[in-house]
């Protein structure tokens, strides 16, 4: 695929396998078409890790942090179960939308909780409303424990961000699904993977093997869940798709 930006012109140019498109560059098609590489671009030269949130890094696009807002703020969960806990910024974040709230709290899984980041997240000044759980997140004494922690009646949000093959994300979605409660999500980010395989640090393999192509499995498998972007809010513009590192990302349960 070839994408050229005219600014003289001010047209974009898409040629892909014989076909060309022309459309303004002021435009929203125009819009959708640079985001996509702008995404791809920052992802490889790793701009969402210059982010961080109340003194911890998160590694997040932005965009993805907003929009999870708006669906906690929504949906108000009691608990939010976050798979992959890294250097603990998004776990941070989400204590802090729930003190803002005032309610919930957020469990965090990780196979490996590394003794610096555990002592930054317990000191935090949201420590308090955090768990940390250590240990693999499929593994079976590690999923009973997280569900032994979530009392009868709780509003549940979990997001998966731990290992991003197909195959760990569809099974921490079959371990994980049942905690979600109806019209709350369970959501497999990441899946940006697929569309990464060219990129310098790409893999082949991520256009078949991502979290994206896990969640689909899943909502077949489970008639209970649909694939949904949650609905924006606010949107005075003709925009209507996500920046993100998570399309297809967002599994709602309806039941």
């Amino acid at each position: 695929m070839k994408l050229t930006i005219d600014t003289d012109r001010k047209i974009v140019v898409r040629e892909s396998g014989g076909s060309s498109e022309t459309v303004p560059l002021y435009s929203d098609r125009a819009f959708d078409l640079i985001a996509e590489q702008w995404v791809n671009v920052g992802w490889n030269q790793k701009y969402s890790y210059t982010f961080s949130w109340m003194g911890r890094p998160i590694i997040q696009l932005p965009e993805d942090m907003i929009r999870t807002q708006e669906v906690i703020h929504r949906v108000r969960p009691d608990v939010i179960v976050e798979t992959g806990v890294a250097h603990g910024g998004s776990l941070i974040y989400y204590a802090s939308l729930c003190r803002v709230l005032g309610k919930g709290r957020v469990i965090g899984i990780d196979i490996e909780i590394r003794p610096h980041n555990r002592q930054a997240i317990e000191s935090h000044e949201l420590g308090g409303a955090i768990t940390l759980v250590e240990g693999g997140s499929t593994d079976p004494d590690i999923v009973a424990k997280v569900h032994g922690m979530i009392r009868p009646g709780e509003t549940v949000l979990v997001l998966l961000d731990s290992n991003h093959t197909r195959q760990h994300v569809l099974d921490e979605l079959e371990a994980y699904h049942d905690l979600v409660t109806p019209g709350s999500y369970i959501v497999a980010t990441d899946g940006v993977m697929k569309d990464l395989q060219d990129t310098p640090r790409g893999r082949p393999e991520w256009v078949w093997d991502n979290p994206t192509a896990a969640a689909e499995e899943f909502a077949a498998r489970h008639p209970e869940f649909v694939v949904e972007q949650p609905a924006w809010p606010f949107n005075e513009s003709g925009l209507n798709r996500n920046l993100t590192h998570w399309p297809g990302a967002w599994l709602r349960r309806l039941i």
